[in-house]
């Protein structure tokens, strides 16, 4: 990053498994509209650092992209000033404050306030204004979700409805191991290999044809199968990664 006031205090980024999933949902539902892939470095500005920003914050850092984290409490960036590269206090609601360090450029702005849904409207509000090319909002309802979406986010994300529906996806179906939303019905989803297709190639089994999915790998003994060939059999312990809707994934156990 070239501008100045974002080279200070360097370190490494932190861990968060739970923040991963969420970038690669958003980078996924990006890759569908063709508007970006995950690959190529990017520059970010996310805009509140609670849990949620600063996770989001140390996983972009991690995946090896460039990020500008604001908060306007300049105690939290006090905190984490040894752990995002580059944090700045400011108040995201003031579009001055947001020209001076050049919020503009960035390529993919993500507001994560969620404790003043004001501030956070006006924050994405601000980024649309000042040329962000895709703006990310945070909601807590899907009544903020629609108000951001109508104000000029691309792309809103619920992280705690999703969370809900993801956790409760892998309750009520035990043959799942995980799944993971891109927007609407359709997802990737970890499942445990029917008993009735256990010793099937995956031509016999004719998964695409009968339920419309794809079988995009396969875990066994501790390794990947990636993009398995018709003729691979199923093994009994086999987990399969598979694309495509989730009604159609839950026929398919």
């Amino acid at each position: 990053m070239s501008r100045q006031k974002r080279d200070d205090d360097p370190s490494r980024s932190g861990d968060s498994p739970a923040a991963r999933m969420l970038w690669e949902q958003m980078t996924d539902r990006a890759r569908s509209s063709g508007r970006q892939g995950r690959k190529r470095h990017q520059e970010f500005v996310v805009v509140g650092l609670g849990r949620f920003g600063t996770s989001l914050a140390r996983a972009l850092i991690e995946f090896g992209h460039s990020v500008l984290a604001l908060d306007s409490d300049t105690n939290r960036v006090q905190q984490l000033a040894n752990d995002l590269p580059h944090v700045i206090a400011l108040d995201a609601t003031n579009i001055d404050a947001l020209r001076e360090v050049g919020v503009g450029d960035f390529e993919t702005g993500v507001s994560c306030i969620g404790t003043n849904f004001e501030a956070n409207l006006l924050a994405t509000v601000l980024m649309r204004q000042l040329g962000v090319k895709r703006v990310v909002a945070k909601a807590r309802t899907r009544t903020q979700r629609l108000i951001l979406l109508k104000v000029g986010a691309d792309d809103v994300i619920l992280p705690e409805h999703e969370a809900g529906l993801r956790l409760a996806r892998r309750l009520s179906q035990i043959e799942f191991v995980d799944y993971l939303s891109l927007g609407g019905d359709t997802g990737v989803v970890e499942l445990r290999v029917p008993a009735r297709y256990i010793g099937k190639s995956l031509a016999e089994a004719a998964i695409r044809q009968n339920y419309g999915l794809t079988v995009v790998a396969i875990h066994r003994d501790g390794s990947l199968i990636a993009s398995p060939g018709p003729d691979v059999r199923m093994q009994a312990e086999d987990e399969l990664l598979i694309l495509g809707r989730i009604s159609d994934a839950e026929r398919f156990v």
